[in-house]
């Protein structure tokens, strides 16, 4: 999914947004030099990836990953795109989903990295 289609599916209200960052990332207290601003996608709900796994490579079951995903502000019963910095850690985010059985999960690839590029809004 690219950056333009990611916006117009995010205006159509089609997708649910997930930054699977840490905390710091997301409110853009922290972040990474090479990024010309810091913060998040708005409309994106927040979980670290790290909270989709019961343990190391053990997905959330079902139900509990859904009872996280309302419990953080996100619509479970939508197509979710998954985001972090790069794409990496929203990989796992999307390995942890599917293992949980959601079909409807991508990863946005470009992730922050290339959101932040993007005029602010």
């Amino acid at each position: 999914m690219t950056a333009d289609e990611l916006a117009r599916r995010l205006e159509e209200g089609t997708v649910q947004l997930l930054d699977v960052r840490s905390h710091e990332e997301y409110t853009g207290q922290a972040g990474y030099p090479c990024d010309p601003r810091q913060g998040h996608i708005p409309g994106a709900a927040h979980v670290e990836w790290e909270e989709l796994f019961a343990v190391p490579g053990r997905p959330l079951d079902r139900e509990t990953m859904r009872a996280l995903l309302r419990e953080r502000g996100a619509d479970p019963d939508k197509e979710i795109v998954c985001y972090c910095h790069s794409g990496n850690r929203s990989q796992m985010a999307v390995v942890a989903l599917r293992g949980a059985g959601f079909q409807r999960v991508h990863n946005f690839e470009g992730s922050w990295h290339e959101w932040s590029r993007r005029e602010a809004g």
